[in-house]
């Protein structure tokens, strides 16, 4: 598949896409609801990714007096605590930024996370480097599924945003990228793509290793 513009810059999600936190993420949700007494549906867990607020959602199911600051405190130790363990990179991710090094196009990351989660989940791996912006919660005024983070990484990468492509594993994130107006790709990780999220992208990308070979075939 050829890509409908030339691409003059990537935009990377990071949880889900670049690194494999999401699971990560659900088992420590899992856990923390259980320290409370209740249950966690996947259906709820899957209604929260890529939201930089789950205040509520939360609210909404557990109620009013569900202690949501302390529950999300909990939730960070735990996961913090799985992920000192050693976090692995999607299939992919090295390739990928291979590709881009060797034909010179910037990349950024647009995350809903924040600077010290990007530090935590990507630190060992050595990427980090590799990135020329870094975009995390604190950076914009409105987080995904609206367009700022997409709109901040194009801002300080330089580049328009309709020549840049975006890569993303939630719903919320492809919202956000395509209002953003990037060329969007969905790598599905713990979502499975919809029909809007089909009529959003571009293309549904099984992997980065079938994105890598997307850039090429445009490129040439």
């Amino acid at each position: 598949m050829v890509l409908p513009r030339p691409v003059s810059a990537v935009v990377f999600d990071m949880d889900g896409l670049l690194v494999d936190t999401e699971v990560v993420y659900r088992d420590a949700m899992s856990a923390v609801i259980a320290e409370h007494g209740r249950d966690m549906s996947l259906d709820l867990f899957r209604q929260m990714i890529g939201l930089p607020d789950n205040h509520g959602l939360l609210v909404g199911h557990y109620g009013d007096d569900f202690p949501v600051e302390a529950f999300n405190l909990r939730v960070v130790e735990l996961a913090e605590e799985m992920i000192a363990q050693g976090l692995d990179l999607k299939p992919g991710v090295l390739e990928m930024l291979d590709h881009l090094d060797a034909v010179g196009l910037p990349r950024a990351i647009a995350t809903s996370s924040s600077h010290r989660a990007v530090a935590s989940h990507l630190g060992a791996s050595g990427v980090i480097p590799r990135f020329h912006a870094i975009v995390a919660k604190g950076d914009y005024a409105r987080g995904k599924p609206n367009p700022d983070p997409f709109l901040t990484a194009a801002g300080r990468l330089g580049v328009e945003p309709r020549f840049c492509l975006a890569l993303e594993d939630s719903h919320n994130g492809v919202r956000a990228a395509a209002a953003a107006g990037m060329m969007t790709v969905m790598v599905p990780d713990l979502l499975e793509p919809t029909d809007e999220m089909r009529d959003l992208c571009v293309r549904i990308a099984a992997d980065l290793h079938e994105v890598h070979a997307m850039l090429r075939a445009s490129a040439g």
